[in-house]
């Protein structure tokens, strides 16, 4: 990870002061940096020895960063990793501009790996992204969706470059196709675990453990698992109450909100699913070489379920 700083640090170079300073700005904000961790773990639980999965590993972090800044804009947010956003501080357009230059760095940075499988993994990876964010744009406000629906703009905007990440870590190694399956799957299933549980600490979680404001998405009328449960198992007046502040994008009720999510059940509901994707990913992982690295991923899907930020 310390080789995939290096990389970022380097590649974050622009001759327009504002680009390198926004870029830096969010960087430097730290996060888990998950995605890029792993890619390579993959890597080393299939034995690749190169060096070309230090830059992509930080080529899946700018990416991820690119969207965060998106993100932050379309979403009207005010803080991120316990710091005002990128848009809070310098404005939307200069955060909307930068987050095209990250992408478009990044694709400079793969073409570099020489090889076209690696470019169609990440160009589809952020094709689907940036579907999954228009997705859920349509589904804002909208009471309705279902739980599938829910899972369909996740695997799309979230879990797809986890997905993205696993799979170049077997294309890297050379692995046979079964085995490349098989990580795309732990990736795909890591990250929709990753984001449902996410959506549970918008419920369950500190603001100053998370990093950022609770009630957000129910703010930006996101329709997100917790809801969906809390709407189904609750009573009719309860129902009520969260499908209003959905439609609404209202927080005036948020206290009242969380007490129902709690009551009806929702969250056990919720991190039941992200218990089912934990599962999938382990079984997915199960399948590598047996090394400290597979086992380091299985623990990541276990550990996942334990995360309070």
């Amino acid at each position: 990870m310390q080789e995939v700083d290096k990389v970022i640090g380097r590649r974050l170079t622009s001759s327009v002061p504002l680009v390198a300073q926004i870029s830096q700005y969010i960087i430097a904000a730290g996060g888990k940096r998950l995605r890029p961790a792993l890619l390579l773990m993959v890597c080393g639980a299939l034995g690749y020895r190169g060096t070309h999965h230090f830059s992509l590993a930080a080529v899946v972090e700018l990416i991820h960063t690119a969207t965060l800044l998106h993100d932050d804009v379309v979403d009207a947010s005010t803080l991120r990793r316990g710091r005002p956003t990128a848009n809070e501080t310098f404005g939307n357009p200069a955060s909307v501009l930068v987050g095209d230059f990250l992408h478009t760095r990044s694709f400079q940075m793969m073409v570099e790996a020489g090889s076209m499988r690696i470019m169609e993994i990440l160009s589809e990876a952020t094709n689907v992204i940036a579907e999954g964010e228009v997705l859920q744009l349509m589904n804002m406000h909208d009471a309705s969706l279902d739980e599938a629906g829910y899972l369909k703009v996740i695997r799309s905007k979230t879990a797809k470059l986890f997905e993205a990440s696993a799979r170049l870590g077997a294309v890297l190694a050379d692995s046979p196709p079964a085995m490349e399956a098989a990580c795309a799957t732990y990736g795909q299933a890591l990250g929709t675990a990753f984001q449902i549980i996410d959506d549970v600490l918008d419920y369950d979680g500190d603001a100053t453990e998370m990093g950022k404001n609770l009630g957000d998405d129910l703010r930006e009328g996101k329709s997100t698992l917790p809801l969906i449960a809390a709407m189904q198992r609750g009573t009719p007046s309860q129902a009520l109450v969260v499908r209003q502040a959905i439609e609404q994008g209202s927080t005036e009720r948020l206290s009242e909100i969380v007490a129902i999510v709690r009551e009806t059940g929702a969250l056990e509901v919720t991190r039941s699913a992200a218990h089912e994707e934990a599962r999938r990913a382990i079984s997915a992982a199960k399948q590598l070489p047996p090394n400290p690295y597979s086992t380091g991923l299985i623990e990541l899907a276990a550990q996942l379920l334990e995360r309070r930020n």
